[in-house]
């Protein structure tokens, strides 16, 4: 039986998931019998926000954790501003207008002020320091 040509095209991508499958099989498989198996009480005990667990879930803890969380994903998100922004600023297939060259590169140029300020201001502030 003859195989449609139309089914050949597929025949890359078959391929590809099938590698991916086999290597993923066996990161996961590879690690599991060869890893040493001997936890220690300290890694078996309960961790969530880096302190212990306390009997009433209601006691005051410190929000430090959460500041630095915050701070991690705004800084996570400016940087993922910034890298369409940097390929399409120079990109002479988006715009050989220097007009929007020079308005693409004022308004990051305003964006990343607007950052620095608010991190100048954390920074002033203390949130940065681990007390």
């Amino acid at each position: 039986m003859a195989t449609p040509e139309f089914l050949l095209n597929y025949l890359p991508i078959i391929v590809f998931l099938g590698i991916s499958i086999v290597l993923g099989l066996g990161f996961l498989i590879v690690p599991a019998l060869i890893a040493p198996n001997a936890p220690d009480p300290e890694k078996n005990s309960t961790y969530e926000c880096g302190f212990n667990a306390f009997d009433d879930s209601r006691m005051k803890f410190d929000v430090q954790f959460y500041i630095v969380a915050i701070l991690f994903i705004i800084v996570d998100l400016d940087v993922s501003f910034l890298f369409p922004w940097a390929v399409t600023l120079f990109n002479p297939e988006l715009g050989t207008d220097p007009g929007f060259q020079i308005f693409s590169f004022f308004s990051m140029f305003v964006f990343l002020l607007v950052f620095a300020v608010g991190y100048l201001y954390e920074w002033k502030k203390g949130a940065l320091e681990w007390r």
